[in-house]
């Protein structure tokens, strides 16, 4: 595969991924034994949309109060849920974004717990935090994210007592590597038929639910706006029908990223509509996807790292198709704005 390195791969995600279980679990169970109001998960473009995913999982499966808040707009806004006793949670590939290095810091005056995922050690949000997991690289840095987010949020789950299965669902959070290098597999010629096809088109619409709305936000955002120049917008299934529908067009593309969460219906319905308008209709499901060994019951949840993953390919392959670096900015940290 292109730009793939499987070896690499499992390295970073499968064997130092993993193996960060026992400090998640220390950190959560210590703070679960002082108390906790609430939950904060913080980010910025990326990694808020990082965050939606787990907001969605424990809103719908847990009595835990969360927020999922953007960086620059929680510093604003006088949240008046944020206390001495929220536990407020940031990732960051780099550690040196400015709005949530700055809402860390925030956090840290205001008395609260903080928690951060971090790519490179030695960076300031490593220094500011209360507890820090440093996954020591920025390869394949989403994928240990997601993994690792599924250990700390379905922990304070279980320490509330309101996921019984955790031991179980760790069991095959440890298969979630092998299950996404399979569905990589699988999606590759699909990612790069798509790139060749959509090389040139100027407007994509993205589409999603449930835990799959963070991924269809970030997609839009960041990969084909920042990193391929490319107009998009992101639109929550449940609100596609209240305006977007009117810009579907026969050759409009339209990339529709179906889970299986409980939401699923609500795609299922943009399907339909799509089906009988545009020619260019793109349908990502995870249910494409064996994810071997990983149960009915927690597939749902899987969803987010699978489905991130194959999109990827997706960026490999516009990336060479359009002679497009990833890492091109006419604007982002090449000038003060």
């Amino acid at each position: 595969m292109l730009k793939f390195d499987e070896t690499l791969f499992l390295k970073l995600v499968e064997e130092e991924g993993l193996a960060f279980r026992g400090q998640i679990e220390e950190i959560v169970d210590g703070i679960c034994q002082r108390g906790f109001s609430n939950l904060f998960l913080i980010g910025a473009g990326g990694t808020i949309a990082m965050m939606y995913p787990y907001e969605y999982i424990l809103k719908s499966n847990s009595t835990i109060d969360v927020h999922a808040v953007i960086a620059a707009e929680f510093m604003a806004m006088n949240h008046k849920h944020f206390t001495k006793d929220s536990v407020c949670i940031f990732t960051s590939v780099s550690g040196t974004t400015q709005e949530t290095v700055a809402a860390a810091e925030y956090c840290k005056a205001g008395g609260a717990t903080t928690i951060a995922l971090v790519a490179e050690p030695g960076t300031p949000l490593t220094r500011i935090v209360d507890h820090c997991i440093t996954t020591g690289s920025e390869k394949h840095s989403f994928d240990t994210f997601f993994m690792l987010l599924y250990m700390v949020v379905f922990r304070f789950m279980h320490n509330r007592g309101e996921f019984p299965q955790y031991e179980q669902f760790t069991k095959e959070v440890a298969l979630l590597p092998r299950a996404i290098l399979q569905a990589v597999k699988v999606f590759d010629s699909r990612a790069e038929a798509f790139a060749v096809r959509h090389k040139d088109t100027a407007y994509h619409m993205m589409v999603g639910s449930g835990n799959l709305w963070g991924n269809t936000y970030s997609y839009a955002m960041c990969i084909l706006e920042e990193m391929q120049w490319i107009h998009a917008k992101s639109i929550h299934a449940a609100e596609f029908f209240h305006g977007t529908l009117e810009l579907v067009l026969e050759d409009t593309s339209v990339i529709l990223l179906k889970g299986e969460d409980e939401t699923r219906p609500l795609t299922d319905r943009v399907e339909r509509f799509c089906e009988k308008i545009t020619r260019e209709l793109t349908v990502i499901d995870t249910r494409d996807f064996a994810m071997e060994g990983i149960s009915g019951e927690f597939r749902k949840h899987f969803a987010v790292s699978i489905n991130w993953a194959v999109l990827s390919r997706i960026s490999v392959y516009l990336e060479r198709e359009r002679n497009h670096p990833l890492t091109l900015r006419r604007y982002y940290r090449q000038m003060e704005y």
